[in-house]
């Protein structure tokens, strides 16, 4: 392309935008919450052979304005608070968390000028409690010596933040593990999102499971919309959500240490269980084969999607839910002297699709 050509088809596109100027203001999101859902959704082609045979697509949660899947329970649970008389103007958000609902919860209390105190632990990242606090929201430590007999700190922080909010004035603890709201935050924003962009013609959905917030309210939406899908789920070796043994683990984002109440198992087709060593390896693989650099729950998702994919066989589409950017795990999942001194050894090429291929997941 000539220099007139090229000076040419840069006033077209600046002419485009000058006139389209008043549309795109009527699109303009009133504050950060308005903001939040209707992310991209990417096909993975080179992370796996199946990619060629299979449409194996990922919605990017990462893309909302705070970096994850988590804002969407963030801001429908403390809209609900609202409505409720729950959450009174001036008085303070106090919340569990090991990383991305604290973050959620920071940035919506922010927008709506309310105090937030997110109730942490040694596994909370540095880039977590930074995210955290730049919000303006304050951190409170659990010490690791109350962790319970499986080494998880989940039901101390819990304890924690209840007992702060029956002690601060016109506290409200949202309590994401147990609240039977949480799972319509899903219902409301991503699986409506599903159904816009996939209509009827989806054979399956892959969600990471923890509070089961996203994949109950996922499923109870779609399931009567989408007769024949499947619902699969996705945990990391070391919780007992599935039944499986408990150990202790580093991943955060899924995984826990008792069964959430919110989760039905007659909803889901089957589950996988997915060892630390196979998510982080796919994690690689995904920022070095399709250039998404995204979190450690979304290693396991995938290594259970691609899975999935093998065994539906040629011309499955298959959605997984990616629930949060990257950038926060450098420290962690992207540093390979964590990973070393872990004892976490990176899957690569051909053996990275055989450790998938030798997955075996969990029948309901």
């Amino acid at each position: 392309m000539n220099h007139l050509a090229k000076s040419s088809a840069f006033e077209n596109v600046v002419n485009s935008q000058q006139k389209n100027h008043s549309t795109w203001k009527k699109f303009a999101a009133a504050d950060v919450t308005q903001a939040i859902g209707n992310v991209p959704i990417v096909q993975l082609r080179n992370i796996c052979r199946v990619g060629v045979t299979s449409e194996c697509f990922l919605k990017l949660e990462s893309c909302n304005p705070g970096g994850s899947i988590k804002e969407k329970n963030a801001i429908y649970l403390v809209t609900r608070a609202e409505e409720e008389g729950l959450l009174v103007p001036g008085g303070t958000i106090i919340e569990s968390s090991s990383g991305n609902f604290g973050v959620g919860l920071a940035m919506v209390g922010a927008a709506r000028g309310y105090r937030v105190i997110i109730v942490v632990d040694a596994k909370t990242a540095s880039p977590f409690r930074r995210m955290i606090q730049a919000y303006g929201a304050e951190l409170v430590d659990v010490p690791l010596h109350e962790a319970d007999e499986s080494g998880s700190m989940q039901k101390a922080r819990m304890k924690r933040a209840k007992k702060l909010a029956a002690t601060i004035p016109h506290a409200w603890y949202p309590c994401q593990h147990l609240n039977p709201l949480n799972p319509e935050a899903h219902s409301h924003y991503t699986a409506r999102e599903i159904e816009a962009y996939f209509s009827s013609d989806l054979d399956a959905v892959v969600v990471g499971i923890s509070t089961a917030g996203q994949i109950m309210g996922i499923a109870r939406y779609l399931l009567p919309r989408f007769p024949h899908l499947q619902v699969v789920g996705v945990d990391v070796e070391g919780s007992v959500i599935m039944g499986t043994p408990s150990k202790p683990y580093k991943m955060t984002g899924i995984g826990l240490s008792f069964f959430p109440p919110n989760l039905d198992l007659s909803l889901l087709t089957r589950a996988y269980v997915i060892p630390e060593a196979i998510a982080y390896s796919v994690c690689h693989a995904l920022a070095r084969r399709e250039g998404l650099l995204l979190g450690a729950s979304t290693g396991a998702i995938v290594a259970g999607g691609l899975h999935l994919a093998r065994e539906l066989g040629p011309g499955a589409r298959i959605l997984m839910i990616n629930p949060d950017r990257g950038d926060r795990y450098l420290e962690t999942v992207y540093d390979s002297n964590w990973l070393s001194h872990h004892g976490f050894a990176l899957i690569e090429g051909e053996h990275l699709d055989h450790a998938i291929a030798s997955l075996s997941p969990l029948y309901f």
